[in-house]
């Protein structure tokens, strides 16, 4: 198709320039509380995207070489850049994907505190070095770039996902070649712009767009040397697949089913804010929400309390004051999650609160779903096997905090969890016992700060390195390990060692 001249389309970014693609295949970008038409984005073509890695490759040879200070240094600005336009780059987030301006620009923070930490790369990507390993020997290692690496992002954090790639991979010496969500990649343009002009230099930055043939592409490309993904299962599995097979380092942090434990000395109405705003925010669309809610014993009374907290949430879009509930990102979207609920009460589950077809007023086309809860869930369900995305909470029950735990571990998915008390002792048993990768003690979505690395676990990760904090720099740089001996020009040679034993 071609696009109309009166809807705006969104570019590639190659070699440092913004251009027109030449495909025939174009995707709409919709305002999912309006339905707006907001811009088209291309599927690029496959010389396109090898011209975007060929550019990569190429400016790969001097930045590479690139003081590690001037590298900092482009970081810094590019930190400033991000704060002084945060108003902007959140509108156009919540235009596009329906966050409330609230949770937009904590999508653009929350990546800003990776490029913060990328800025002191000069700390982060020092080797090691022992003195006199032996007579005269020093062994010292340094962590050297691969070259081109790759970005996969999912539509529902599309700020901040790609900060957590391409900053680091940048900064410790790599190019890079991203390709964002086709469903909402306009912020992350933006941010490819502010990049630009805090001074990454052309060809080291590097975006192109579409859907299952680009990530193909990306996976298959010869001169891609590491893909990190974020996204569904099914296509992180994909990627980790073929792009392993292609002999690439591959990262996949994928899906997940997050539960969180309330045992009866819990902060009652601490915990019930937390439930709700870790279940219900971002309309649920978070690969770090809350879905499921195990109550504890006594605890097991507070099933009113949580559905009358979760009927004081604002159901709008997200540009309206007050909002605490946007809209789902797609009709696609609607029609999924909508459903599961149906799924839900025909399985048998006893729906506490059913939040389809909320009215919103001057929004009447949104993809709107209010908080929906669910008590008498139970592990056959698909309400509990398949990762909803969207604003709905099952509600189960256990006897004992170990019931609890194992039921969470039962569950093939180890991305985050929580655990609300007020007793030490049996938060302590909780971390100790609880095999999952992110955990937290009365926090409800306990993604760690960059300083730290993104760890989930089991059917939620694949690769063995987080896609930020210190591990990141281990996945996006090599090892080489120096052994070397100097000898004095008037020295007298020994015998021959045909042992290789250093003395």
């Amino acid at each position: 198709m071609t696009t109309s001249p009166s809807i705006p389309t969104v570019k590639l970014l190659i070699g440092g320039e913004f251009v027109e693609s030449t495909t025939e295949q174009w995707r709409d970008i919709v305002n999912p509380a309006t339905q707006e038409v907001l811009a088209r984005v291309p599927f690029a073509t496959a010389d396109e995207i090898d011209r975007a890695v060929a550019n990569a490759k190429d400016a790969f040879r001097t930045w590479r070489k690139t003081p590690i200070g001037a590298r900092s240094r482009v970081f810094l600005k590019y930190q400033q850049l991000i704060r002084e336009n945060m108003k902007e780059l959140a509108a156009i987030l919540t235009a596009e994907q329906g966050k409330t301006l609230a949770d937009a620009e904590g999508d653009v923070f929350r990546g800003l505190e990776v490029v913060e930490h990328a800025a002191g790369i000069g700390n982060l990507q020092l080797g090691e070095l022992a003195n006199n390993v032996a007579s005269g020997v020093d062994t010292y290692t340094l962590l050297q770039p691969l070259g081109v690496c790759a970005g996969i992002t999912p539509f529902n954090f599309p700020a901040m996902i790609p900060l957590w790639m391409f900053p680091m991979a940048i900064a410790t010496g790599n190019t890079f070649v991203l390709k964002p969500s086709e469903q909402d990649p306009m912020v992350t343009m933006r941010l490819a712009e502010l990049a630009l002009e805090a001074g990454v230099p052309p060809g080291v930055l590097n975006v192109v767009h579409g859907g299952a043939d680009a990530v193909n592409a990306i996976c298959d490309h010869p001169d891609i040397k590491a893909v990190s993904f974020v996204g569904s299962t099914r296509v992180g599995t994909h990627v980790y697949n073929r792009a392993s097979q292609a002999g690439k380092r591959v990262q996949c942090m994928m899906g997940a089913k997050n539960h969180a434990i309330v045992l009866p000395d819990a902060h009652k109405e601490q915990t019930l804010n937390n439930l709700a705003g870790a279940a219900f925010g971002a309309a649920g669309q978070r690969c770090m929400a809350l879905s499921v809610v195990i109550l504890v014993g006594e605890a097991q009374a507070w099933i009113p309390d949580l559905v009358a907290k979760a009927q004081t949430l604002k159901v709008n879009a997200g540009v309206e004051a007050g909002t605490d509930v946007g809209p789902l990102v797609s009709c696609a979207a609607l029609d999924r999650v909508s459903g599961l609920i149906e799924r839900g009460v025909q399985e048998g589950a006893r729906l506490e609160l059913d939040g389809r077809n909320p009215s919103v007023a001057g929004y009447e086309n949104g993809n709107f779903v209010g908080p929906t809860l669910f008590s008498g869930v139970t592990p056959e369900m698909s309400i509990y096997r398949e990762e909803i995305f969207g604003p709905v909470l099952c509600i189960m029950t256990a006897a004992t905090l170990d019931d609890a735990i194992a039921l969470i571990n039962a569950n093939p998915n180890g991305n985050g969890t929580a655990l609300f008390t007020r007793s030490g002792a049996a938060a302590r048993h909780f971390q100790e016992e609880i095999d999952v990768g992110q955990v937290g003690i009365n926090v409800p979505i306990p993604v760690p700060v960059p300083m730290f690395s993104f760890t989930g676990s089991r059917a939620s990760k694949l690769g063995d390195l987080g896609p930020y904090g210190k591990q990141v720099v281990q996945f996006y740089t090599q090892t080489k390990t120096i052994t070397e001996r100097w000898f004095d020009e008037n020295e007298v040679g020994g015998p021959v060692n045909t042992t290789i034993n250093l003395k």
